[in-house]
């Protein structure tokens, strides 16, 4: 969960170039970031799959006024409003964007070519973002940043727990690795968000990702030798964590969203 969903980037950046901060090319290009392309597949309009530039400015002109993030799992439709046949389609996907205003709303579907395990550069990423019909409707189970930051903070100390009850060094090479990549990627200072977005959103979503990364790292030693010692004190550990990552994932789409609610509120 600390890697930045692609649906977290789209709307990050798009929401950037329709406030008119950043340029079509830039947008395009922070969106895309490490795969070899991106394209919007069954936009109005359009016979064919088209670029990220030209599907944003569509988007525009289709009314659309901020995008929306979704990050849904069995159980728990995060950030959708409907119908039924994008709420599937984003399920399965486990994420998706909802350009508000539009009526439509944007599911990937990766393609990898590569060897296989490979990883960076071994590997060919492209992207078709499938654009659907959505409901305008208020999006399910999503809080305001303020609500958010507070329930991080005791998601966080729950996580944190969880983690230091293991014995990551010793849990095996998988948990070991998650653990220095978090680390190395905590302190890169990387930009979380595009411009345009709240110095409480930057925060709420670096907080988010953490919350989540911690998480990952501790069912990733509960599988290994050191950590769980039996199948069911694993499925224990998943079980005891899952609160806390739905309050992770909530967090990520309140932040990736309040662009968008700034703009509500303004405009009421």
């Amino acid at each position: 969960m600390l890697d930045e969903p692609r649906s977290g980037r789209l709307a990050s950046w798009g929401n950037a170039l329709l406030a008119g901060l950043v340029s079509p090319d830039e947008a395009a290009h922070s969106i895309a970031d490490d795969d070899a392309v991106h394209r919007v597949a069954g936009l109005p309009g359009e016979d064919a799959p088209v670029g990220l530039t030209l599907a944003l400015g569509r988007l525009r002109r289709l009314g659309a006024a901020g995008l929306r993030v979704a990050l849904p799992v069995p159980g728990h439709p995060l950030g959708l409003s409907g119908p039924p046949e994008f709420n599937a389609r984003a399920l399965e996907a486990g994420e998706a964007v909802i350009a508000a205003g539009a009526g439509l709303g944007l599911v990937p579907e990766i393609y990898e070519a590569g060897p296989e395990g490979g990883a960076g550069p071994d590997v060919h990423v492209e992207v078709v973002w499938h654009c659907l019909p959505v409901r305008e409707a208020p999006p399910a189970d999503v809080p305001s940043l303020g609500e958010a930051e507070r329930e991080l903070a005791h998601a966080l100390q729950e996580a944190t727990e969880v983690l230091s009850q293991l014995d990551v060094a010793g849990a095996g090479p998988v948990a070991q690795a998650a653990l220095e990549a978090y680390r190395a990627r905590a302190e890169a200072g990387r930009q979380v968000l595009a411009p345009g977005y709240p110095p409480r959103a930057v925060r709420v979503l670096e907080l988010a990702q953490r919350v989540g990364a911690l998480i990952d790292i501790a069912l990733q030693a509960g599988g290994e030798h050191g950590g769980a010692v039996s199948s069911s004190e694993i499925a224990a550990r998943a079980e005891a964590l899952r609160p806390v990552e739905r309050t992770a994932r909530r967090a990520q789409v309140a932040a990736y969203n309040s662009a968008v609610e700034e703009q509500e509120r303004r405009r009421g």
